[in-house]
C-alpha cells in the first residue's frame, strides 16, 4: 500500500514556531515529530512507500526521514516548484502512483487505521472516501427562526453538529488522470467537481482519536497529554519469548491417528 503525505504547507498558523522547522516536523512530547508519528503508523497499519510533497523548508524534511528505511518504507519525494495547494502535487504524480492510494495531511494525529480505510476505498468504487469526524459547535446566542417578518421557532443556545474532514482520503489515480500537472489545485476543488459530475465521493466516518495540529489550541493539547496519547497512537507490539523449557522441549510424538489417517 502507498500513501502521500502533503508535507509542504508553511504552518502559518503555527508561527513563529514555523519559521524555523517544518509543520510536520514539530515536536510532540519529549522523543517524537508529528511525522515520526505518522511514519510509524503507515508501516505499522502494512503501508510500504511513501511519497512526501515538500516545500516549505524541506531539506529538513529529507534530512530527518531519509529513504525511509528507519521505518521500513520506502520513501521518496516531490517538491513544489511552488505552492500547489492540497491536491496539486498529486497531478505530477499520475504515471506513478498505484490505482488506489491514501492521500493525507502532513499535521494529522489520530489512532485512524490508514490500512482500513484504504481497503474500504478500494472496495467500494468510489472516486474519493474522506475520512471524516463529527465535530459539535454551540451557539452562544438564542437562535430566531423567521419567514415574512414573522418568528416562527425559536432555539436557546442551540448545538449544531458537522461531520469535518480529518485531511486523510482515500484516492483513485482515474479520479486526477483529468487534471492538468504544476496548477494550485484545493482539495475542495475536486469535491465541487467531482459532485458536478455526479461522481461517486464517500465518507469513511470515524469516532476515535483526532486533532489537527495545525490549529495552535489542538497542538498545545496534544503536547500536554501525550503521556496519555502515545498508548493510543503508537501501540507496541509486545513479542513473548518462548521460555527455556519450550526451547528444550523435545517435539511430541505424533498420535496414532496422525500416522494411520483412521481414527483409534
Amino acid at each position: 500500500m502507498h500513501a502521500v503525505i502533503l508535507a509542504g504547507g508553511k504552518g502559518v498558523r503555527l508561527r513563529p514556531y514555523t519559521t524555523a522547522l517544518p509543520k510536520p516536523l514539530m515536536p510532540i512530547g519529549d522523543s517524537h515529530s508529528i511525522l515520526q508519528i505518522v511514519l510509524e503508523q503507515l508501516a505499522s497499519c502494512g503501508f510500504t512507500s511513501v511519497t512526501l510533497a515538500i516545500n516549505h523548508l524541506g531539506p529538513l524534511i529529507r534530512a530527518f526521514v531519509g529513504d525511509g528505511s528507519e521505518w521500513g518504507l520506502t520513501i521518496d519525494y516531490v517538491e513544489e516548484e511552488k505552492p500547489l495547494n492540497t491536491v496539486g502535487p498529486l497531478f505530477g504524480l499520475k504515471d506513478s502512483l498505484p490505482d488506489e492510494f491514501l492521500v493525507m495531511n502532513g499535521d494529522v494525529l489520530t489512532d485512524l487505521d490508514y490500512g482500513h480505510l484504504l481497503r474500504t476505498h478500494a472496495d467500494s468504487g468510489a472516486a474519493v472516501t474522506v475520512a471524516t469526524s463529527e465535530r459539535v459547535h454551540r451557539i452562544d446566542f438564542g437562535v430566531l427562526d423567521n419567514a415574512d417578518g414573522r418568528i416562527t421557532g425559536f432555539r436557546e443556545k442551540p448545538s449544531l453538529t458537522y461531520s469535518v474532514s480529518m485531511g486523510v482520503y482515500g484516492m483513485s489515480r482515474k479520479t486526477i488522470a483529468p487534471y492538468p500537472a504544476g496548477e494550485p489545485f484545493g482539495f475542495d476543488q475536486l469535491v465541487l467537481d467531482l459532485l458536478a459530475k455526479n461522481e461517486h465521493a464517500a465518507i469513511y466516518p470515524f469516532e476515535g482519536f483526532w486533532l489537527d495540529i495545525g490549529r495552535p489550541e489542538d497542538y498545545d493539547e496534544a503536547n500536554r497529554n501525550f503521556a496519555e496519547l502515545k498508548p493510543i497512537l503508537l501501540r507496541e507490539r509486545i513479542i513473548v519469548p518462548p521460555t527455556p523449557e519450550a526451547i528444550l522441549a523435545p517435539p511430541p510424538l505424533p498420535t496414532p491417528e496422525a500416522v494411520t489417517g483412521e481414527p483409534v
